[in-house]
């Protein structure tokens, strides 16, 4: 089939983030501007958001590294006030790095 080529122009900083992002996706810019395309096309509207969120990212890593030495070692279950100690404290964590970011 045949195609045709289309040219965008976009800030050098807006484009240096939007190929990082797209690398993170998994895709090339091409592939994420034929997606919308044809997401555009098919629904007569902006139908979808793609995002990554790092930090999620970053605690499901260390949860699963956690579990895996809670696993291979011979510590004690936590109770639910430990448990929830943790999440506050992850949830403060969290704050403050929000904060510190804006």
């Amino acid at each position: 089939m045949a195609q045709s080529a289309v040219t965008v122009r976009l800030d050098p900083e807006m484009k240096a983030q939007f190929d990082k992002l797209c690398a993170e996706f998994g895709m090339s810019v091409n592939t994420a501007f034929n997606i919308f395309v044809n997401a555009v096309v098919r629904k007569r509207k902006i139908p979808f958001e793609i995002a990554t969120n790092p930090f999620e990212d970053n605690v499901l890593k260390d949860f699963y590294e956690f579990r895996r030495e809670v696993a291979s070692s011979d510590r004690p279950e936590l109770t639910m006030e430990e448990i929830n100690e943790e999440i506050r404290l992850a949830r403060q964590e969290r704050a403050a790095k929000k904060k510190a970011s804006v």
